[in-house]
């Protein structure tokens, strides 16, 4: 059902990335039909094009609207412009956008989406623990050493579980507009206590060294990643880990009913799949 030409289909940006593929896979168990935007897909999505916006609109009630990079990226603002804008315009009713905890360029663009004259729900988030294991830190992780310029500083570090299950919640049911959700785990802890939990669960010694913020910025440059992605992780890590958001929120309680997942809960699950032996 992900091609439906239905008036009731949702679309979710991003549809294959940590949050967009599991909030995919809950609205498909619940039976209900999605489309996913992508460059691959069909019809193609590709936020630098606008002439995209329109044919992945139509026929969609609600939106799960995640941004990539990141909200804090240079041009999302008018990119979000543009295509709330499209989405108002198609009859899009609904739309969930995915934020970025404590920072303020992702405020201005909750703010375009407010006005957008769409239902909206935000949710805020910062750190997922999925980035240990789905993204950048799962290579360290295995090899043993993760070398990060944090230092001290902790973080409720949120499962990317969650913020679908609130993100499903909130395209689906009624309740949730003009809500804005703190999602984040049940307890803050710094990076060097996130990979010693990782470690004991997985039975390996792996070091958590901090690094100076030039040295990882050139270590990346080494490593072959683009200008743009090293600049936006710079950020987040020397702007935005700043203790902002070491305090939890509660925005998955709020939004479900229920506790968030711990951290411990994250890593034993994935210990148990064995991803992070080499």
């Amino acid at each position: 059902m992900t091609n439906s030409a239905e008036n009731d289909l949702i679309l979710v940006l991003g549809g294959t990335g940590k949050t967009g593929r599991r909030v995919v896979e809950r609205l498909e168990a619940l039976d209900l039909p999605v489309r996913m935007g992508l460059r691959s897909a069909d019809p193609a999505f590709d936020w630098e094009d606008e002439s995209t916006y329109a044919p992945v609109l139509e026929g969609v009630r609600s939106v799960y609207l995640s941004y990539s990079p990141d909200l804090a990226a240079p041009g999302a603002p008018a990119a979000i412009r543009a295509f709330t804008a499209a989405a108002a315009g198609a009859g899009v009713r609904r739309v969930v956008l995915l934020s970025g905890r404590g920072e303020d360029e992702a405020v201005a663009c909750e703010r375009i989406v407010r006005d957008s004259g769409m239902e909206w729900t935000v949710l805020r988030a910062a750190w997922f623990a999925q980035n240990f294991s789905e993204d950048y830190l799962l290579d360290p992780v295995r090899a043993g050493e993760v070398a990060l310029p944090a230092d001290g500083v902790a973080e409720p570090f949120v499962d990317a579980d969650d913020i679908a299950d609130v993100a499903v919640a909130a395209l689906t049911r009624d309740g949730h507009t003009g809500e804005t959700y703190e999602v984040t785990g049940p307890r803050a802890l710094t990076f060097a206590e996130a990979v010693a939990e990782i470690a004991g669960a997985a039975g390996r010694d792996i070091a958590y060294v901090p690094v100076p913020a030039e040295g990882y910025a050139a270590a990346l440059k080494e490593h072959g990643l683009p200008g743009d992605v090293i600049d936006l992780l710079m950020y987040l890590f020397t702007t935005i880990l700043d203790g902002r958001n070491s305090e939890p929120g509660d925005g998955v309680r709020r939004a479900l009913g229920r506790p968030p997942k711990d951290f411990a809960s994250y890593v034993r699950e994935v210990a148990a799949s064995g991803i992070w032996n080499p």
